[in-house]
């Protein structure tokens, strides 16, 4: 399968409307369930979410309801939306070639910010609000993992910047549609809009835990997707070395989350 990926509010959905106007085949639904109704604000050209993008593996395929099962085998050609952590799930027999989409860390936390507000604004009342991970400790755990699972499993992989989709689309959406090796270029690059920027140069006050040297790191990181330079030895050093500093950080907020769900849970 080709599989789209990022964090939440990279450019995943647009990546697959992308897709899908190329002519390339896509597996999922623009607006699931009423979503249509409720979070069209935040993607008014569809989301393309599936019952997978949590990951394809044996825990999802067969559709433990349904028992319908999708075979690796004809749908190579497929695409599909998959979060960073759906992702890294996945058994490889399914991931043919993965376009991964990285957003600005300060663009993608405004962003995601919100969504949440949009997504919490909806909820019936009463209902229990979740306990969200920081936003930018969230842009650095999915990135991370990304390129970690890359290293491990080296599949056929392309990193995509969203300013370069925005500013030259043409230009970089022909070259995926080279890459991936099928597709209409001209009519996949009409659908992108000016509006889908829908923060731009945001002032941003992050987690105490983001030092400037931390800030400037994210910065560098973005940049060379940005400009298609290579990740060397020292960058992935200093990206490893980066990563230790903030996994306990980010583990403990994911351990105070399931806490607070467990209690509710007993309660």
């Amino acid at each position: 399968m080709i599989i789209v990926t990022g964090t939440k509010r990279s450019g995943t959905s647009m990546w697959m409307n992308i897709l899908q106007n190329a002519g390339i085949p896509i597996l999922g639904e623009k607006f699931p369930s009423n979503w249509g109704e409720t979070l069209r604000e935040a993607n008014p050209d569809g989301f393309f979410e599936s019952r997978l993008r949590d990951g394809i593996n044996f825990t999802s395929n067969p559709d433990p309801n349904t028992g319908f099962y999708i075979s690796p085998k004809g749908h190579e050609n497929h695409a599909i939306k998959l979060f960073i952590p759906g992702l890294v799930k996945t058994d490889l027999a399914f991931v043919d070639k993965v376009v991964a989409t990285i957003r600005p860390w300060r663009e993608f936390s405004k962003s995601i910010t919100r969504l949440r507000q949009i997504e919490d604004s909806h909820r019936q009342e009463g209902a229990e609000i979740p306990k969200y991970l920081t936003p930018e400790l969230e842009w650095w755990s999915e990135n991370f993992a990304l390129l970690k699972d890359f290293a491990c499993r080296k599949y056929p992989l392309y990193m995509v910047s969203y300013d370069n989709v925005l500013s030259t689309p043409e230009k970089t959406i022909g070259e995926i549609i080279k890459w991936i090796g099928t597709g209409d270029v001209a009519n996949a690059a009409s659908v992108i809009k000016k509006e889908y920027r829908t923060q731009k140069k945001v002032a941003y006050t992050p987690h105490k835990a983001i030092t400037t040297e931390i800030a400037s790191l994210f910065d560098e990181l973005y940049q060379r997707v940005d400009q298609g330079l290579n990740l060397e030895l020292d960058f992935l050093a200093r990206l490893n070395a980066t990563n230790l500093v903030l996994l306990p950080i980010i583990n403990e907020e994911i351990a105070v989350a399931q806490n607070i769900i467990h209690i509710n849970k007993q309660g």
